[in-house]
């Protein structure tokens, strides 16, 4: 590097840094950029004539006149002294004493040392210049290291010299350089408490429900005191609102202690009863629950606090956590309610590094439609995954070192100290507030059992679990310390415990009798009633429409549309005199309408305000200055909040931060759009897990729209197929809407139900790609002011008496079977069309069937494989409703949905018609 050869001319003669050069390098890159992000012996060093001048490099054997006495030699040790505090600062987090179960003290350092820095033992009572370091000018060099492995090699180790920004680099430098004062003995007697609440109900567990899964705290008990900490900071701070996110091990303990779930309905779970009060479809594991409640300071003073729902499947949660938080602020925004919310996400160590969500979702922190103000991440770091251990499970130093991505501050803090836990969670809650940026907390801990309490950790991690079993819990080494320093009398520390203890008893003994009195119940919802949809009006009037049209073709003044976009805006004006509306228009109309109605719509994905095929422009750049401009927001002072974003390329982690969003806003449209159908795929876990079987498990309704891109158009087997299938066979229980519109104002209505209805359930809706600009694929305007949305279409064109062929599929190949049968004058078939897949519309298509001869034949026509599409959802159903056997047409059953050669595509499309027809 061209710095390291001028910073290297810029040290003086006999200024070796040996190993830690770097550290000079990195001291000067920053010096260039800017003078004040680096200390003043920096500066003065970088300028200052002890500098040997580069024209003078080859008398290095005679040294140089400034080099020469008392006062070059203080100058030169000056910044030894400096680069060895800043070594500490960079670096000594790698010798931080937060490993519990290690030997109780750091890793060494040679790079630390201060023979590394060309310092000695003679030079350790000297006085040197440290540039206001601990709030002094001067110190010796002994009381330097002293302060040095205090700040960063005790119980906490900081990192956080990677962060650019300067402003945030120093606020984390000067709170972590700042004695802190020993808490009073209130608050240890509160810290005490918690650790014993913590500790005393994972082994009330594990005494009374041998064998039973629980995924314990043990070992991590310092995270209720870490929980504890944040909130009353938060609830201090005015915070009307907590929103946490984790997975299942700890829930158990956070959902008792921290949310304030009843004991006797946490045990009444591992009962295995049935509760009439909650929500009866399949259930869900007693550690994968969610749950609210209230968390109140001992002033009276209190906020909302929540577990959100989550599945086994690991991270995930951490989106729909951020999608909830941002929901909730929203909402708080319009509202003018009082109070932000506050995001925790508690995170696995073995997880937060091995799993890429992590990564999206920090990624999204800072986006303009995924910021939530900062989200304190707390990993709880069992130094092991099931049986995995680090060696094999990560390749960083650190589980955290993903989150360096986003320049959050890391602190590592040891467990077992959690006096040192709490300083480190008001840290970090204070960070966020002040930089509204996401930061991580570390706690190293350890898993006292095996990783469900029935497996065995010692088989693979021995050594290990040696030094677990030998050590006592942090409640009892605090309890000790707490006793030993005489803060506090050991009858105080058992007095609590044993409170605490006799609480559970009675629950127990409660819950048993409670068991006892419970009957079964079925497994279906409780409200199946509901299920049905609610009848809304979805119609618009035409003055509706020309209002939402012309606001996209009314421009501020002196804005300037680009030249491709302006005709394709004149073209809406023209479709409402000419009466046909096409797809993009449709949505427009249905968008608009909807905030006119007072819904407020929130639209996300790649590339969605454009449009992936250049046909939505709901948000205009202005061709010279680049400046933006969202017509529908111009719609009137009555309209509600429209909400148009670009998304990360992100589909898990995007997916299912609209899922959360959908949770906490009910009263709006949020719909996700793919890039392309099959980038669905990337998102799997969030489409299984959440929005197809969330209702059954949790009892979380989600009203979350899908816009997935379809259709085989000769591009190759990706982007050509959105997996029909894969969602069919999520679809039973009415648990979401899948629908697959071919007419433009079929779609308008289908988006306007999802937003006016009652009824919230996920919406999958397969849109199109080549139909997006057919002059076939349009509707007439009064089918936007006089109509409704049709689940089946039929086929008024043809004598229903002479039908001897029906023809039943679903999106743009209806437009092809209609184009060869008026080409080839077969009036003997009729074709019908599904717009609505599922829930299956049995009594419109028994309907469309009766008005034909019952021996015509019936076909269902897909464009995709045989083993794909809907063919094997549709069949038995149209079969039954027939009353005969349905024939399928299409491709060939083939492992890829689409072929790569489009004269290929081109045949296969040729030949799949003609066999309909056949």
């Amino acid at each position: 590097m061209a710095s390291q050869s001028r910073a290297a001319e810029a040290a003086p003669k006999g200024l070796d840094f040996g190993i830690n050069e770097w550290l000079v390098d990195e001291q000067y890159e920053r010096y260039l950029h800017d003078p004040e992000s680096v200390g003043r012996t920096w500066r003065e060093f970088f300028a200052s004539p002890v500098s040997l001048p580069a024209q003078r490099a080859e008398s290095r054997e005679a040294p140089a006149p400034e080099e020469s006495g008392e006062s070059g030699d203080s100058a030169i040790k000056a910044v030894r002294v400096a680069a060895l505090v800043d070594a500490y600062r960079a670096r000594g987090h790698l010798a931080a004493d937060t490993d519990p179960i290690s030997n109780g003290h750091g890793t060494a350092r040679p790079d630390l040392d201060i023979t590394a820095f060309g310092l000695h033992d003679d030079d350790l009572d000297a006085e040197f210049a440290v540039d206001g370091f601990t709030g002094r000018t001067t110190m010796t060099l002994r009381s330097v290291l002293s302060a040095l492995r205090e700040f960063y090699c005790g119980s906490v180790g900081t990192e956080y010299m990677h962060i650019r920004g300067s402003r945030e680099r120093l606020w984390v430098q000067q709170r972590t350089e700042s004695a802190s004062a020993r808490p009073d003995v209130a608050e240890q007697l509160h810290i005490l408490y918690r650790l014993g609440a913590a500790e005393a109900f994972e082994t009330f567990l594990q005494t009374k429900y041998v064998g039973q899964k629980r995924y314990s705290l043990e070992g991590g008990e310092s995270a209720i005191v870490l929980l504890d900490a944040l909130l009353l900071r938060g609830i201090r701070q005015g915070m009307g609102e907590a929103v946490i996110g984790m997975a299942h091990r700890g829930r158990l303990n956070v959902l008792a202690n921290i949310i304030g779930k009843s004991y006797a309905d946490i045990f009444h779970e591992f009962e295995d009863a049935t509760d009439v009060r909650s929500v009866e479809g399949s259930g869900d594991v007693k550690y994968h629950l969610g749950a609210e409640g209230t968390y109140r300071a001992l002033d009276g003073r209190s906020l909302a606090v929540s577990v959100v729902a989550n599945p086994s499947h690991l991270e995930v949660v951490g989106p729909v956590a951020q999608g909830v938080v941002r929901a909730k602020q929203d909402q708080a925004v319009r509202d003018g309610a009082a109070g932000p919310v506050l995001p925790i996400v508690l995170h696995g160590d073995a997880a937060f590094a091995g799993q890429g969500v992590v990564s999206e979702t920090l990624n999204m922190s800072q986006l303009p439609g995924y910021r939530t103000g900062g989200t304190v991440h707390v990993v709880i770091n069992n130094q092991l995954g099931f049986t995995t251990s680090p060696a094999f499970g990560r390749s960083s130093t650190y589980a955290t070192d993903v989150a360096r991505s986003v320049d959050a501050p890391i602190f590592h803090v040891n467990g077992d100290d959690p006096e040192a836990v709490v300083r480190v969670a008001r840290l970090a809650f204070d960070y966020r507030e002040t930089f509204h940026k996401d930061v991580v907390i570390d706690l190293i801990c350890y898993r006292r059992h095996g990783h469900s309490e029935v497996d065995d950790p010692s088989i693979t991690q021995p050594a290990m679990y040696d030094r677990i079993n030998d050590r006592p819990s942090v409640r009892t080494l605090y309890a000790e310390a707490l006793t030993g320093r005489g803060d506090i009398g050991e009858r105080q520390v058992e007095g609590a415990l044993r409170d605490y203890q006799g609480h559970l008893e009675r629950a127990f003994t409660e819950t048993r009798a409670l068991s006892a009195a419970r009957s079964p119940a079925s497994g279906q919802p409780a409200d199946d009633q509901d299920a049905a949809r609610s009848a809304v009006s979805t119609a618009i009037t035409e003055a509706t429409a020309r209002h939402i049209v012309a606001a996209q073709t009314d421009t501020p003044e002196g804005f300037t549309v680009h030249s491709r976009v302006a005709p394709q805006l004149r073209r809406r004006s023209a479709m409402l005199d000419e009466g046909t509306i096409d797809w993009a228009t449709a949505e427009s109309l249905a968008i608009g309408s909807s905030l006119m109605d007072g819904v407020p719509v929130r639209l996300a994905g790649q590339d969605s305000r454009r449009g992936t095929f250049g046909q939505r422009h709901a948000v205009l750049t202005d061709r010279h200055t680049g400046l933006e401009h969202t017509p529908l927001s111009s719609l009137g002072s009555g309209a509600a909040e429209l909400a148009l974003y670009d998304s990360s390329l992100s589909e898990m982690g995007a997916l299912a931060f609209e899922y959360g969003y959908s949770l906490a806003r009910p009263d709006a449209l949020v719909l996700w759009e793919a890039q392309f159908g099959d980038f669905a795929d990337g998102a799997q876990t969030v489409i299984d897990e959440y929005i197809s079987s969330s209702e059954q498990k949790w009892g979380q309704r989600s009203g979350l729209t899908l816009l997935l891109p379809h259709g085989l158009e000769g591009q190759g087997p990706d982007h050509s197929s959105g997996r029909i299938e894969r969602f069919l066979q999520l679809c039973a229980q009415d648990n979401m809407t899948v629908a697959m519109p071919s007419l433009p104002g079929n779609y308008f209505h289908l988006l306007r139900r999802q937003a006016l209805g009652r009824r919230k359930k996920p919406l999958v809706v397969f849109t199109p790609k080549s139909m997006l600009r057919s002059k076939a694929a349009i509707s007439d305007l009064t089918e936007f002011t006089d109509g409704a949305f049709r689940a089946v279409v039929g086929d008024d064109t043809v004598d229903a008496g002479r039908v001897e062929r029906v023809l039943f599929c679903s999106g743009k190949v209806s437009f092809d079977l209609d184009a060869h049968r008026r080409e080839a004058d077969l009036a003997d078939t009729a074709i019908v069309r599904l717009e609505q897949l599922y829930p299956f519309p049995e009594e419109e298509i028994a309907e469309k069937l009766a008005r034909f001869p019952a021996a015509a034949e019936v076909r269902w026509v897909q464009e995709e494989a045989r083993n794909q599409g809907a063919w094997s959802f549709v069949a038995p159903r149209l079969e039954r409703l027939a009353g005969r056997p349905a024939v399928c047409v299409s491709r060939p059953e083939a492992p890829a949905p689409a072929v790569g050669s489009a004269r290929r595509h081109a045949g296969e499309q040729r030949d799949l018609v003609l066999s309909a027809f056949d």
